[in-house]
């Protein structure tokens, strides 16, 4: 008889977490256990939806001649993508990428008053994130040295509903060809013995 493998503890709910926005530039954390000081600032209350890791990739696939299945395939694009609903809309790091401004620009006056337009013509507004996704003693940080919103939904304002801005969150490349850093603390996957 055959015995299946499993070890409960190798696999990842994700039970809690948060997010974290700074300018490009600021380095990644050494560790999912540190906590995020300035100039990272916190995204706040993300949705029960919780974080989505996407993969947007295309394929060539070559197919000889004679034959009916590809001998190599090619790829052509590969986006990764990050998505999440934030709740805290007031909140000065959140309002900034919404609107795409910066923190300063949202400052109150001295009457509590906050001013600001949206643009006709917005332009590129990249930033560094620091996702982290919990799970008992369990932590994946992902560090996006540069991302971007680029895709927004509707805000809806509704007595029965939770005001928040959904966004995708596009990564690119830093100087060293990279798009997402992990960083993670995870338990040991234990020694196969065939059994």
């Amino acid at each position: 008889m055959v015995l299946i493998t499993r070890a409960a503890e190798l696999a990842l709910v994700g039970a809690n977490g948060a997010g974290w926005v700074a300018p490009v530039g600021t380095p990644a954390l050494a560790s999912p256990l540190d906590q995020p000081a300035a100039p990272w600032a916190p995204l706040g209350a993300i949705s029960d939806d919780g974080l989505t890791y996407g993969f947007d990739e295309d394929n060539q696939e070559f197919t000889p001649w004679g034959l009916t299945s590809p001998f190599r395939t090619q790829i052509t694009k590969s986006v990764r993508t990050f998505g999440l609903t934030v709740w805290e809309t007031s909140r000065v790091s959140v309002m900034s990428l919404q609107s795409r401004l910066d923190a300063a620009d949202l400052v109150p006056d001295e009457d509590g008053i906050t001013k600001y337009a949206d643009t006709a013509s917005p332009v590129p507004d990249r930033r560094a994130f620091w996702f982290l996704v919990i799970d008992g003693d369990a932590y994946k940080g992902f560090y996006v040295p540069e991302g971007e919103i680029n895709d927004r939904s509707d805000v809806t304002y509704k007595q029965d509903e939770m005001s928040g801005y959904e966004w995708t969150i596009t990564t690119y490349p830093d100087a060293a060809g990279n798009t997402v850093y992990h960083v993670d603390k995870l338990p040991v996957t234990p020694a196969y013995t065939g059994s």
